[in-house]
């Protein structure tokens, strides 16, 4: 199996860590309570393949691939605009470009998946 050369970011876990650490308090927000994680190997694998053609820097399947993602949604950490961009993931037998998608955090290369049309997302772990 090829992991694309993607790296994870620490997250919710080392923030709590360092807030213990240095006597702060820990508070949840709604956009770090929405995302969940989901291993590399658990991953459809039109889930991969879009991975591979990230990695590759290309061709995409869409021309709405690749465009930033707007996170209106609000279940994405906050970041400033063009930090997200977002990528289809084929799902087979759809006749349109489906619910699914890889988004892409560019400063913190962190992936994430959605199979919900951005209803809920899962950072993707690369190292299960």
């Amino acid at each position: 199996m090829r992991f694309p050369p993607r790296i994870t970011r620490i997250g919710a876990a080392a923030a709590v860590l360092s807030a213990l650490l240095v006597g702060g308090t820990v508070t949840a927000t709604p956009a770090a309570a929405a995302v969940g994680s989901i291993c590399y190997g658990a991953l459809p694998s039109q889930a991969h393949n879009t991975l591979d053609l990230i990695a590759q820097g290309g061709p995409y399947p869409y021309s709405q691939d690749g465009t930033v993602f707007q996170n209106r949604e609000g279940i994405l950490p906050s970041q400033s605009s063009g930090y997200y961009h977002e990528y289809t993931v084929i799902t087979p037998g759809s006749s349109t470009r489906g619910a699914r998608r890889i988004v892409t955090g560019e400063e913190n290369r962190e992936d994430y998946y959605t199979a919900d049309h951005y209803a809920s997302f899962d950072l993707i772990n690369y190292s299960c």
